[in-house]
């Protein structure tokens, strides 16, 4: 028997059962027998992972107890199984622009589950059906984080749930950059910058899917070179002063598509390497800070050049485009197989992430 204390007096719990819900038992005082209920948790609430406020480490990230979101109109609750670390979660802590819309932020843009609650007008999904979602606000870190239902979409019962959930962000981005931004056609070549990273390896999966050509990796330490050929490159090279001509030999005389995360910092290169009728897509800012300006200088090497290569500055509207993509159905025979990149590793909803171990040296691949 437990003692239970009231404002008016004590009783006594004479006989406890314990249920999914909490510990239900028969409350005696004062000769009254009654039911009472103890929930396993007094108030409802979550776990998550916790970015307090800007830091280059782990020292201001922890794991705490939140309240549980509630959907709202248009919204998805979902009780996370797997979530995806990417290098933005990396710029989101680091403090970069845009990333963390408020502090203090939880981390995690894609998340795999079941849906836990639905709000108003969401008639797609229903209750305890296995989704994968877009979480753009963040919060995938955490045992229940809400989504958008526009970017919220079943999954098949074949497709594992860790894989599910390295496929809104990582792998929807490689479709959307091959597919729409580049283009890409059958028998194309591709230069993959940050190769071994999350985009790089779902790019490295991708291509021979969509029928493509030599698959060309450059990351940024020799160390990594391994993990991109890994992760299906044909050839990967560590970056470096010299490498254009090595770059056009593997791929045959000149690339079809470059796709680039680095800002406007690897531009030279990639107009070097590019072969008539080539597409440059610059997308992200993976080293962080303001994106630096298209130099002036480029523009006589562009104009003389207006029919070979298009440069796309790449900017797209995730809503717009994530339903229809992410999770791809069968039958347009895409195998999404494990998750190979560094970026799309997948992790319990509780893991505290020590990213610095990761990318700790600020380089997405």
């Amino acid at each position: 028997m437990w003692p239970v204390l009231f404002a008016e007096g004590d009783g006594i719990l004479t006989r406890a059962v314990a249920a999914p819900t909490g510990l239900v038992g028969t409350l005696s005082r004062a000769g009254v027998t009654g039911w009472l209920m103890f929930p396993w948790r007094l108030e409802a609430g979550v776990r998550a992972l916790v970015m307090k406020e800007p830091s280059d480490g782990t020292d201001r990230t922890e794991v705490r107890e939140a309240d549980e979101p509630r959907p709202g109109v248009g919204e998805v609750a979902i009780e996370v199984a797997c979530a995806g670390v990417n290098f933005l979660d990396v710029m989101a802590r680091r403090g970069d622009p845009g990333y963390a819309m408020a502090w203090p932020y939880v981390p995690g843009l894609e998340v795999a589950g079941t849906v836990r609650a639905t709000g108003q007008g969401v008639d797609h999904v229903r209750v305890g059906q296995r989704v994968a979602a877009f979480t753009p606000a963040g919060g995938g870190l955490a045992e229940v984080a809400l989504a958008p239902a526009t970017l919220t979409v079943p999954v098949p019962d074949n497709v594992p749930l860790a894989v599910a959930a390295a496929s809104p962000v990582m792998l929807t981005t490689a479709w959307l950059l091959l597919t729409h931004a580049a283009r890409f056609s059958a028998g194309e070549s591709v230069l993959m910058h940050s190769a071994s990273g999350g985009v790089g390896g779902a790019v490295a999966q991708l291509v021979p899917v969509l029928g493509g050509g030599p698959r060309i990796g450059t990351v940024g330490r020799p160390e990594k070179v391994a993990a991109a050929q890994d992760s299906g490159y044909d050839v990967a090279f560590a970056r470096r002063d010299e490498m254009a001509e090595a770059i056009r030999d593997a791929a045959g005389g000149g690339v079809d598509v470059v796709l680039d995360p680095l800002g406007t910092s690897m531009l030279d290169l990639d107009l070097a390497v590019a072969a008539p009728g080539g597409r440059i897509v610059l997308f992200g800012n993976a080293t962080g800070g303001t994106p630096g300006p298209l130099p002036l200088a480029w523009i006589p090497t562009l104009a003389t050049r207006v029919n070979t290569v298009v440069v796309l500055i790449l900017v797209w509207s995730a809503e717009r485009e994530f339903e229809s993509a992410a999770v791809p159905p069968g039958d347009r025979g895409v195998g999404v197989g494990e998750p190979g990149g560094e970026e799309v590793r997948v992790v319990g909803p509780l893991a505290v992430s020590h990213l610095d171990g990761v990318w700790g040296d600020g380089d997405p691949g």
